[in-house]
């Protein structure tokens, strides 16, 4: 049985955490930690990691950037490996991730769903052929809440994408400041929040005469949290070191 932290337990995508988690027959949620502390579940819930006691086999982070450091120090401490699904961290942060992940195990994507993930091995293999004479544009829409844009997953795409390219783009977030036409080097990101969309993701390969579009669409925040329930079990025995969903769908299909 993993024994699982949630931290942001009392947010929406935590909610769907914990639920995930009770369907989940190898896995129980220990205790969860959450800023506002109100406990709407039968586990203990703290308002940091200062008052925990107990040890969990790993800690899902669905939460906020500023919860990132206090979650870090408890992990080392304890030699509790961390599956990170928080979005909007800076530059700094991520390295201190990628520095954790020297000491414990650490599994890091800014999206947790299959079918995302496949979105992006699809969109790589794309530019290796389109490669750069298509133009590369990627529009993801979320709902009216979300703080950080472009989302993650965004830049995971896009990130991607970059990897099979010749020549190292720039990405570009709002045209609305250029006066020029298009450079052939650009990967457009672009932003949209409204109403309650859940998670949209579209990559277009703009050619000469022809359009080449790859999407996907997240209809519940559940994908989410089953993803990171899935990670949570598989990082609970792996060793010291950075790993994603590849990682995870390569140890489901051996």
């Amino acid at each position: 049985m993993v024994k699982v932290a949630i931290v942001g337990c009392n947010g929406k995508m935590g909610g769907f955490v914990a639920q995930a988690v009770e369907n989940n027959s190898g896995c129980q949620t220990l205790f969860g930690v959450d800023a506002f502390g109100t406990n709407k579940y039968e586990f203990p819930v703290y308002t940091s990691f200062e008052g925990v006691s107990e040890k969990p086999d790993v800690i899902i982070d669905f939460s906020n950037p500023a919860a990132l450091d206090g979650m870090l120090g408890f992990a080392l401490a304890n030699s509790v490996p961390c599956v990170i699904c928080t979005t909007g961290y800076s530059t700094e942060q991520i390295e201190k991730i990628k520095k954790a992940s020297g000491q414990i195990a650490v599994f890091y994507s800014g999206n947790m769903s299959l079918g995302i993930n496949l979105l992006i091995e699809l969109a790589k293999q794309a530019a290796k052929v389109l490669g750069n004479s298509f133009d590369i544009e990627i529009v993801e829409k979320h709902h009216n809440l979300k703080v950080d844009a472009p989302s993650g997953t965004a830049l995971m795409i896009a990130d991607a994408v970059s990897d099979t390219l010749e020549q190292e783009p720039q990405y570009v977030y709002d045209r609305h400041a250029y006066r020029k036409k298009r450079s052939k080097n650009e990967i457009g990101i672009h932003s949209v929040r409204g109403g309650t969309i859940v998670g949209e993701h579209e990559v277009i390969f703009a050619g000469h005469d022809e359009v080449v579009t790859i999407s996907h669409s997240a209809q519940s925040k559940e994908v989410f949290a089953e993803g990171a329930v899935n990670a949570a079990a598989f990082l609970a025995s792996q060793k010291a070191g950075m790993y994603d969903m590849g990682n995870l769908l390569a140890d489901k299909f051996a």
